[in-house]
């Protein structure tokens, strides 16, 4: 029997939440010490089955299946293929270092229960990227989606009990089209099993999949923020604490989008062709539509978040384009924006524990007073903009290629979102970064050693992977084949 490695994956966040529950709360460090103990753990797993993951096949891997509620066909199934073996490496380090940025807690900030519904929501997103059952997968995707209600309206700031029920009603709205879409394929598919692999072998009618395509593709696609049901993802954006903002943007927004790939786009490959005109273009909208409101903010954390509603708008366009690029550059793009985004938030977290303001306008030669922290919120914004070098050029330029050959219109417009993803970047570096200095922050202090490691971390990854892209494409690369030969 191989080592059941992906258990290890799923359940170390939640052996480490008991373990946080029963400590005192008092012991603030004995807490963090196990939180990044349980990052750790996860990312070394992640690693290892990279390494070990044999990239030539298409076939899931490292597959447990044990009978969980058999009279109702229902397994604790888990699998991977290399999108999952991707996402399960992003969602191991941006918790690691989303734990490590939040070292500084204390007691007085309840630091216990803050990482009690970190761990639980962690632990429902590994479980979605490693569920092979459908059933499990959307009990999993429910266990990441709730903690985020008490992680924003407790620890948040700015409208934080708004912006915390704005996302669980629109989530939640989601969730409403999910479930009874999935009842209605197992219902539908009549093999008793909610298995990922067996409903594979069904053959769903066409007007069949017309018909329940959208249902799946409009409920993952909310928690993807896609147009027009986007508005909760900058909301929570900026109201959420740190750590909270990198897991929220850097990795939970994918599991909307990677449910589209994994579920919807895998069972039912016509209806994904029937309603990929109208999906492309809502996706042409994001871009457009995202880059353009970026640019009117005058809040770091409203850039971002509308930046993120504009770069999933590309991960959206490359899944529509049903094209080998297109597809690889949509995965890839959902792990760069994710590692990016964390780098983000991990850096605006940063200056405003300092300044408690966020406001671009009050702000003005941060490189010269702290050129560290600085460079690694410039290091995000160039990756953003699609600069060479970074694991997002690779991403847009696969994207782009494939929806300029496959919805010609559409192409050209999203590339043309890319000026508007410049302008309201280089706003942000000319008026916050660069400039005249505003002596008001001369007393800001530049990020220690430890406070370092985690971003320095991010960095890497994003120029790693942008010098060597052919690690991500060659390990997604058969996954692609293998979804794209079911059309």
């Amino acid at each position: 029997m191989e080592f059941p490695i992906l258990s290890v994956m799923v359940w170390t966040p939640f052996v480490a939440l008991l373990a946080v529950l029963i400590l005192p709360g008092t012991q603030a460090a004995a807490i963090r010490i196990v939180s990044a103990l349980a990052g750790l753990v996860t990312l070394v797993c992640a690693i290892w089955l990279w390494f070990a993951f044999d990239a030539t096949s298409s076939d899931f891997q490292f597959v447990e299946r044990i009978p969980w509620i058999p009279e109702w066909g229902i397994d604790y199934h888990l699998g991977v293929d290399g999108f999952s073996v991707l996402l399960l490496f992003l969602n191991a380090i941006v918790y690691l270092t989303g734990v490590l940025t939040m070292w500084h807690m204390g007691t007085e900030q309840r630091v216990k229960e803050f990482f009690v519904f970190m761990h639980l929501l962690v632990f429902g997103v590994f479980g979605v990227f490693a569920s092979l059952d459908l059933f499990a997968f959307f009990f999993f995707y429910e266990i990441a989606v709730l903690p985020m209600y008490p992680l924003i309206a407790i620890w948040g700031s700015t409208k934080k009990e708004y912006a915390a029920m704005k996302l669980t009603i629109f989530l939640m709205g989601g969730s409403a089209l999910l479930f009874p879409a999935l009842a209605s394929v197992f219902w539908v598919a009549g093999v008793d099993s909610w298995s990922l692999t067996d409903l594979m072998a069904v053959e769903f009618s066409a007007e069949y999949q017309f018909f329940i395509y959208p249902f799946l593709y409009l409920g993952f696609g909310v928690l993807a923020g896609m147009f027009p049901f986007h508005t909760w993802s900058p909301t929570g954006h900026v109201a959420a604490p740190t750590a909270v903002s990198m897991i929220h943007a850097g990795v939970l927004m994918k599991l909307g989008a990677y449910g589209i790939l994994r579920v919807a786009m895998t069972l039912f490959p016509q209806g994904a062709e029937d309603w990929a005109a109208l999906f492309g273009a809502l996706a042409t909208v994001n871009i457009v539509y995202g880059a353009f409101v970026a640019m009117r903010q005058t809040d770091f954390k409203y850039v971002i978040g509308f930046s993120s509603v504009s770069h999933m708008g590309i991960v959206l366009l490359g899944l529509n384009t049903m094209a080998v690029d297109g597809v690889n550059g949509a995965v890839f793009q959902m792990f760069a924006h994710g590692v990016m985004t964390a780098l983000f938030f991990s850096a605006i977290g940063f200056i405003y524990e300092q300044t408690h303001d966020r406001n671009i306008e009050n702000f003005g030669g941060l490189v010269r007073q702290v050129p560290i922290a600085g460079s690694f919120f410039i290091v995000a914004g160039l990756c953003g903009v699609g600069v060479p070098g970074f694991a997002s050029f690779w991403a847009e330029l696969l994207v782009f290629i494939a929806a300029v050959k496959t919805m010609p219109v559409l192409g050209v417009l999203a590339v043309a979102g890319l000026v508007f993803t410049a302008l309201y970047m280089l706003r942000v570096f000319g008026k916050a970064f660069f400039g005249p200095v505003n002596e008001k922050w001369n007393h800001l202090r530049e990020p220690s050693a430890w406070e370092i490691i985690p971003r320095a971390m991010l960095v890497l990854v994003l120029i790693g992977f942008g010098f060597f892209p052919s690690a991500v494409l060659d390990l997604i690369g058969e996954a692609t084949l293998g979804l794209l030969g079911r059309f």
